[in-house]
């Protein structure tokens, strides 16, 4: 009897062992659509369904960006993370000269902030400038 309790007890340390390691590792993963191309660290990203999630818990700042579509994929240093309970993870867009640079992610857990550098502005410009006349409008 008393080896079925210690079997038991070990079954449910072990099942509340990956529930929790399964929960810590969805913190500040979020799925989000979005309708329009954008730019985020230097680079241009079509419209489409990413997932963002930490690349680590040692390096909170550092997360991932990658397109469900496999179509797009990269690492953004946010500049700041700030503890916060979000009602619904959201992200927000800087919008210049008509491009729409990502400048924050609002996860369940975090907010973080996405420095859009003046480089970043300029390369858009000339980017968007050269498609422009390329094409003739």
């Amino acid at each position: 009897m008393k080896k079925y309790y210690f079997r038991f007890l070990i079954a449910l340390i072990g099942v509340a062992a990956l529930g929790t390691a399964a929960k810590s590792q969805a913190v500040d993963q979020i799925v989000i659509h979005i309708p329009y191309e954008f730019v985020v660290a230097g680079e241009t990203l079509p419209p489409g369904t990413y997932r963002v999630s930490r690349l680590s818990e040692t390096e909170p700042e550092v997360l991932i960006l990658s397109s469900l579509e496999g179509r797009a994929g990269l690492m953004i240093r946010s500049s700041e993370v700030e503890s916060k309970l979000a009602d619904k993870p959201a992200v927000s867009f800087e919008q210049i000269d008509g491009q729409h640079f990502l400048n924050r992610i609002e996860t369940a857990d975090h907010v973080f902030t996405i420095p859009v550098s003046r480089s970043e502005i300029v390369r858009a410009a000339a980017k968007s400038a050269k498609g422009t006349s390329a094409s003739g409008k």
